[in-house]
């Protein structure tokens, strides 16, 4: 199957650190990909890369087979790229619909102010129904974004970028702050997002949650590759184990 995303040797440093180098991985349609590390390992980095908020100081990043690396994190979204953050980023001072519909309108998939003129009706609202069920949300789409409660937010964040029927989505650490139960639900929206043949790139600190839900992870220590492959093989990597999930004391 022909990769969704694919990053070959990419380097980014901010003077003299250096954040990201030589990384390599790609992702295929429906593959969730876990991206783990210690803080400061480069994981947001990549993603900013990927998203186009970064540019590459080398190497080349492809979306659905088009090379994207010099081109705006606006055409890149426009391309199928979606994106969430650790902290959720909404329009303040705007209600959930605006919201909603906003970035359905930085996505390209209709002009802001049709949104509310052509979606009833339509397909989008049983999508949104859809995605709504899944993360057990029901909200008074008038109310102003800052009433959700923070897990609330975040889930939000995710079914947005959804709707967007992106290629691949970027999701950085969704469990963080959340419940069981809303941890529960990000786990199903993102196995939702996969059988969707939707590409996943997940960072996460909750090892539980991404051993489980990974089909392959990279690991990155100090901004390069440190281990690829199935949550067994990196969970029992030595390397891994020292530089991230920690070393019994007695070893």
């Amino acid at each position: 199957m022909e990769p969704i995303l694919k990053v070959e040797h990419v380097d980014k440093a901010f003077g003299g650190v250096v954040a990201a180098k030589d990384i390599n991985f790609t992702i295929e349609p429906g593959q969730i990909m876990g991206l783990i590390g210690p803080n400061g390992a480069g994981k947001s980095t990549t993603l900013n890369l990927i998203s186009g908020i970064y540019a590459c100081d080398q190497g080349e990043i492809y979306i659905d087979g088009k090379n994207v690396t010099k081109l705006p994190a606006h055409t890149r979204a426009r391309m199928g790229l979606a994106r969430t953050f650790q902290t959720p980023r909404f329009l303040q001072r705007s209600s959930i619909r605006e919201n909603l519909m906003l970035g359905l309108d930085l996505a390209d998939q209709m002009g802001f102010w049709k949104s509310f003129i052509g979606k009833k009706g339509s397909n989008f609202d049983s999508e949104l129904n859809e995605l709504m069920e899944i993360v057990g949300m029901s909200v008074n789409w008038d109310l102003d974004i800052n009433s959700l409660p923070y897990g609330q937010r975040k889930m939000l964040e995710i079914v947005r970028a959804l709707l967007t029927h992106p290629k691949i989505i970027l999701v950085d650490e969704p469990a963080a702050g959340l419940n069981s139960k809303e941890v529960e639900r990000v786990l199903e929206i993102l196995q939702y997002a996969a059988k969707k043949n939707i590409g996943v790139v997940l960072i996460e600190h909750q090892m539980d949650f991404v051993m489980n839900i990974s089909d392959y992870i990279t690991v990155l220590n100090f901004g390069r590759v440190l281990c690829q492959g199935s949550p067994e093989k990196v969970s029992s990597d030595p390397s891994v184990i020292e530089a991230y999930l920690g070393r019994d004391s007695d070893a």
